[in-house]
């Protein structure tokens, strides 16, 4: 498969919400395909109808969206090899079981639920707690293995209820190379006869999933490391199905796993831990359960994005912000560790203050005045972007923006305690009454003549900042600490400022 184009498949189910992993597969697969000049393609995997939830499908496509992890083809995007929901595809999998059978790579099995838990259980009584279906066990059950044709044909007729098992050969060794991990080889004395068609008349994932590529021409499996223990299967169904020179190349992804390195960060670590584990808010239709997302939580895309990028995958330099664009021209599956990626909160709060700070004041304008109008505030545009530029550097958020500057649309109706008992007293009054009259008297009220002023009023009175500083941040904010008073002041206005100045001399004892 080395001269076809590349084509890779993210191939979710839809369970529920999109895990943070299963994003950073499909961003993997995506880095890869648009590097390689190739498709990335969405699969809906639904094979198993009893775990389908209502709306899951949807989330999954606007989180893609949302990410900027755009697919070329697939459910919801169109496309020439659909459908591309395997629920749709049922007609497609059973001649593929049949010429297994056929082959005399698979066969019927006739056991119930009943005598497959009876059998469980008398090996759990005997001491063998994990009892498989395999090359041993096969022979004393109930299969087109043991039973005469015409016994398998007269349940068939009847319509007896039966399973296809893949039949796997006695102590064979099954190895691949996988792009991440090298070569991998497993025994078949290790494994057991998996169902791959099952008695509702759907396939099993094994048999859908092996189909599915290599019907959509898939050069590349790239998938997390909890399908490693499936992937000799895979293999021998390719062999098995005369599809091996057609076989896809494999590359098994590194856990994701919790802050302490504890073990895999799961969907229910989410909002127990203080963190998202979902891109997207995510209202359980079933249950009315509501678990946050990274998008309701203020955090920019491109900025979740490259967290994720680096969760498994380095780039060998010092460089850790990249766009989409540069993500795509550095990233390698050859790079991509072995072992499980660490999630750091922290660090996925720092990549957002990194974006957040790169943004143009014009940029942070919009999207402050956008979240203030949320809050009933109309201010202008160039109100809304000298703020933001003033508080930025202590942002994380645009959220932040308005949680360190609401003093700006509201007068202080209490004053910092600790301030107010170290810094308030009757030389700090006294020197607030003065500014007041010195501030009245400034044309145009800038940040660079209120500054001149207040410098002057030090040098005149031989005073340092910390005689009068603090006092004036109190009387006009309410606050101990912030950026520039002369910014600040200029942003609220002459009027406003003195207005603020009598409020505090009213107010503070």
């Amino acid at each position: 498969m080395s001269n076809a184009k590349v084509r890779v498949r993210f191939a979710p189910s839809p369970t529920g919400p999109l895990h943070m992993g299963g994003v950073r597969t499909a961003l993997y697969n995506y880095l890869f395909a648009k590097q390689q000049g190739g498709d990335f393609i969405l699969r809906i995997e639904d094979t198993d109808q009893t775990r389908f939830v209502a709306g899951a499908e949807d989330y999954i496509i606007e989180s893609l969206k949302w990410c900027g992890i755009q697919p070329d083809e697939g459910q919801g995007f169109g496309g020439d090899l659909g459908p591309y929901r395997q629920s749709e595809r049922k007609h497609l999998y059973r001649k593929y079981a049949d010429d297994l059978i056929e082959n005399g790579y698979a066969y019927y099995a006739f056991d119930t639920a009943e005598d497959l838990d009876r059998v469980r259980q008398m090996a759990k009584d005997a001491g063998s707690p994990n009892w498989q279906y395999n090359h041993v066990t096969r022979n004393s059950m109930k299969n087109s293995l043991n039973l005469s044709q015409s016994e398998v044909q007269k349940r068939l007729d009847a319509g007896e209820p039966y399973v296809i098992r893949i039949k796997l050969n006695r102590n064979e060794e099954v190895k691949f190379e996988d792009i991440v991990r090298g070569w991998v080889s497993v025994n078949t004395n290790n494994m057991d006869d998996k169902v791959l068609f099952k008695s509702d008349g759907m396939p099993t994932y094994h048999l859908a999933n092996i189909v599915d590529d290599h019907l959509m021409k898939i050069t590349h499996v790239i998938r997390g490391e909890e399908w490693l223990p499936s992937a000799p299967l895979h293999v021998l169904l390719y062999r098995y199905l005369g599809w091996e020179d057609k076989m896809p190349q494999f590359a098994h992804l590194p856990l994701l796993l919790k802050p302490d390195g504890n073990g895999k960060l799961s969907k229910r670590d989410g909002d127990r831990l203080g963190f998202p584990v979902f891109p997207l808010e995510w209202n359980n239709p079933e249950t009315g359960d509501v678990f946050s997302g990274y998008r309701e939580n203020g955090y920019f895309p491109e900025a979740f994005v490259n967290m994720l990028a680096f969760l498994g995958w380095n780039p060998g330099t010092e460089q850790e912000i990249f766009s989409l664009e540069q993500l795509t021209e550095a990233f390698s599956l050859q790079k991509v560790n072995k072992a499980g990626a660490r999630y750091d909160h922290d660090k996925t709060r720092w990549f957002n203050q990194q974006y957040l700070r790169s943004k143009t004041d014009q940029e942070l304008g919009t999207l402050f005045k956008d979240l203030l109008s949320d809050k009933g505030l109309n201010v202008s545009q160039e109100k809304a972007e000298a703020i933001a530029a003033l508080m930025k550097e202590r942002a994380y958020f645009i959220m932040d923006l308005y949680k360190e500057s609401s003093f700006f649309f509201e007068r202080p109706s209490t004053y910092d305690e600790k301030t107010t008992r170290k810094k308030w007293n009757e030389d700090a009054k006294n020197h607030v009454v003065q500014l007041k009259g010195i501030f009245s008297q400034i044309d145009e009220f800038k940040a660079t003549k209120i500054d001149e002023a207040f410098k002057s009023y030090l040098n005149d009175n031989e005073l340092g900042f910390g005689k009068v500083g603090p006092g004036f941040r109190l009387a006009v904010t309410g606050k101990g600490m912030g950026p520039s008073m002369f910014e600040i002041c200029a942003i609220l206005g002459k009027d406003e400022t003195i207005a603020r100045i009598d409020l505090a001399l009213e107010k503070l004892p």
